[in-house]
Formats: C-alpha cells, structure tokens, sequence
C-alpha cells in the first residue's frame, strides 16, 4: 500500500489531488493547518487527517511523528502555497512590493518546502519507491516570463512567482542530492482555486492531473524535471 501525504489538502488542488489517489488506492494523509477543516475534509473521501503548518517547525515535526507511527511515507506532495493581495483585490505589483510582503510568501511557498522535506526526507528513504512532487507553477518559469506574449509573462506580481522560481531550483537540488527518489516540479496550470481568487479557467479536476500523474511515478519515472499535463516545460 502506498501512504502518501499532501500539505494545504483540505480543498482545491490539495483536496482534489487526495480525491483522486485514495480512489487509486493510495493510504492518503490529508494536511491541514485547521484540524477540524482537515478532519472534515478527510472524512469525506477516506483519507487520514494530520493537522500541519509548514511555517511552523513543531507542527511540521509532529505531522512526521504521527505519519511515522503510522508506518512511514512513500509520496510526499508540497502543495501548501500563499499569494498576496493588496486591499483593493490586486495583486502586489514589483513597486508596491515591500520585503515584508515578500518575507510572508517565502515562508510559506519556500522554507515551507524545506521545512516539510527536511522532516520527512528520513522516511522517504526507508520507501521503496520515494517520491516528491512540488506544486509549482508556469510563473515560475524564466523562460516563459522572460518572452512577450506568452502566456502568464504579463502576470505583474512579484513574490508569488519568485518563490516558485525557488522550488524549482529546490527541486532540481534535491534531486540532484537524492537520485533513489523522484523529485520533481508541476505546474497544474491556471485553476480556479482559492489562491487565485477563483479567477483560473480550469477546474480542480484539470489542475490535478499532473499532481497525480507525478504522484504516481514508478523508481524508473523522471527526476529532476518540471512537468505540465502537456510534458516538460522551459526552466
């Protein structure tokens, strides 16, 4: 049985993506910084809560204490992430953009990352099969962002696609530095989801199909990699 945790799960994509591996047969804990919204959510598709804040170390270690006594962890999903919005509803463009504001994001979005790896990288190495899927995003992309036209390089905010930008390097290192698992990035694509306001033009059950195709990856899978539904995509 394959026991798979994904972080900020109690909706949207999280949720969706919990959906969809405990019908594939997945052993799914469900993470929530609300316990009783975890608890909630987990209970109405089967999967176990665990209550966890990735800003918050204490939290992040109980989470793993409690997985471990459970028996370990082969899948690990970073899908908790933030944005901020000005007063008016907007996005916080590069001039209104303060370190704080940036501070906030990074805490979630990135040392979150780190913070949730570093606690349940131990278990992951006693799997047979590890594996990591970070939720990134097409903003994230140099590549893309850098050329006129394409879609997202208009985006005019600052601290949400940097700290992606950070994950996909965090992914690729991490691969780099533990080539027995598959680490890699996704981007789910513009999905109406409470981060964006509900603004995307996808459903959940579209963003989430490249979360759990990555979730599923065999030992022979990619590695390393920054993947849409589509294939790879420009770093």
């Amino acid at each position: 049985m394959t026991t798979t945790l994904i972080t900020g799960a109690n909706k949207g994509l999280g949720f969706e993506t919990a959906r969809r591996l405990v019908a594939a047969g997945h052993t799914v804990y469900l993470g929530s910084r609300d316990a009783e919204r975890g608890r909630r959510a987990a209970g109405s598709i089967g999967a176990r809560p665990v209550p966890i804040d990735v800003t918050d170390d204490a939290s992040v270690a109980a989470a793993a204490k409690a997985v471990e006594a459970e028996g370990g962890l082969d899948v690990l999903v970073n899908n908790a992430g933030i944005e901020l919005y000005a007063p008016d509803g907007s996005v916080i463009g590069a001039a209104d953009q303060t370190a704080d504001g940036m501070r906030t994001v990074l805490e979630t979005n990135v040392l979150g990352t780190v913070r949730v790896l570093h606690a349940f990288l131990p278990l992951l190495e006693r799997s047979a099969a590890p594996a990591v899927v970070n939720v990134s995003s097409g903003l994230a992309s140099l590549a893309r962002m850098s050329s006129q036209g394409v879609r997202g390089s208009a985006y005019p905010g600052v601290a949400y696609p940097v700290s992606k930008a950070a994950v996909n390097m965090l992914t690729v290192q991490y691969a780099n530095a533990f080539p027995g698992m598959r680490i890699n990035a996704v981007e789910p694509g513009y999905t109406a989801t409470d981060l964006n306001r509900h603004a995307g033009t996808q459903t959940v059950e579209e963003g989430a199909e490249i979360i759990v195709r990555m979730a599923l990856v065999g030992p022979d899978g990619p590695t390393g990699g920054y993947f849409d539904a589509a294939g790879p995509l420009p770093w």
